[in-house]
């Protein structure tokens, strides 16, 4: 099989030892109902403490190599977490394209030729996206809302509510992403970050087949903090910000008092006492501190930028 006709296929593992046999017979059933392409199958077992390993292997010197399929098994030697293991997976990818998905039968396996094909018509990204979760609870639907709003407002990132992992990425965009340094990292806001064509497609997450998800609320959590943190400057500022505004709003209020009570003799601003005075005075001065803070962080800004060493620009294409 061409490289360029070769389609690498992601797929992060962790306590999947339920559903893996059966979600390598369905993908498998899909990949070969799609003519044209040959199928590298990158399982990234990121330290499960089930029989995972074991299936996979199973799977490894079972069932691959069949026709234009080849599996293979990267083996983590500890739990990394989810990011990590995507991010392996990219790396070791050797297909014109890569595409991700979780072996939980969440992402519609039924959709990969809607994905390819838009690749194949020249999307470098298509993204797929959760119009709606079956099972969601309130909590991770009201958390998944409120992530992608504040995002979108603080970050230069156009990522869409309901974005997904499941997605398929051109060659070009592998490459610069294995470009990208930074350890603490959301896969698919560093992929939007890059730019590149993209398209969309909506889908209806399944029902879990078996087993436990593997993001409690407290790793959706820590991995909503480190995108904020990663992908905009401004909880860095934000005491700047309130500085700024206590400044504003209170600087004004306190020289209305000032002037009313001890120069023209206003009747409203002499009702003030001197410990209401004081306490305004106090505020006004927290008002500066902040701002002052608001000014190194700033600095530290260009810190944080230079220490996370992203291109300065991305190349699709370089013809001469």
């Amino acid at each position: 099989m061409e490289k360029d006709r070769l389609v690498s296929i992601i797929i992060p593992v962790y306590n999947e030892a339920a559903n893996i046999s059966a979600f390598f017979a369905f993908l498998s059933r899909v990949l070969r109902s799609i003519s044209g392409y040959g199928w590298e199958i990158i399982f990234v077992n990121d330290g499960s403490t089930d029989d995972s390993a074991a299936a996979l292997v199973k799977i490894n010197h079972e069932l691959s190599g069949a026709g234009s399929l080849v599996v293979r098994v990267i083996e983590f030697s500890r739990n990394f977490g989810k990011e990590a293991a995507l991010s392996a997976g990219l790396s070791e990818a050797r297909g014109a394209a890569a595409l991700m998905v979780d072996a939980d039968f969440q992402h519609p396996l039924e959709m990969i030729p809607e994905l390819v094909e838009k690749w194949s018509a020249g999307a470098e990204v298509v993204i797929g996206v959760r119009s709606k979760n079956r099972k969601a609870g309130w909590a991770k639907r009201a958390g998944s809302f409120l992530f992608y709003r504040i995002i979108r407002s603080i970050s230069k990132i156009d990522m869409r509510p309901g974005e997904t992992d499941f997605r398929i990425l051109d060659r070009a965009v592998i490459d610069a992403f294995k470009a990208l340094p930074e350890k603490n990292r959301m896969t698919r806001a560093l992929i939007d970050w890059l730019g590149f064509r993209r398209e969309y497609i909506f889908f209806t997450a399944n029902e879990r087949a078996d087993g436990h998800a593997g993001y409690s609320l407290g790793k959706l959590i820590r991995l909503a903090m480190n995108s904020f943190v990663s992908l905009s400057l401004f909880p860095l500022k934000l005491a700047g910000y309130l500085g700024l505004l206590i400044i504003f709003t209170v600087g004004p209020f306190g020289l209305y008092i000032f002037l009313g009570k001890y120069i023209f003799a206003w009747p409203y601003a002499a009702s003030f006492s001197g410990p209401a005075q004081l306490a305004i005075l106090i505020t006004f001065l927290v008002g500066i501190v902040l701002t002052s803070l608001g000014l190194v962080a700033l600095y530290i800004a260009h810190i944080h930028n230079e220490v996370l060493g992203r291109p300065l620009y991305v190349i699709r294409q370089n013809k001469s």
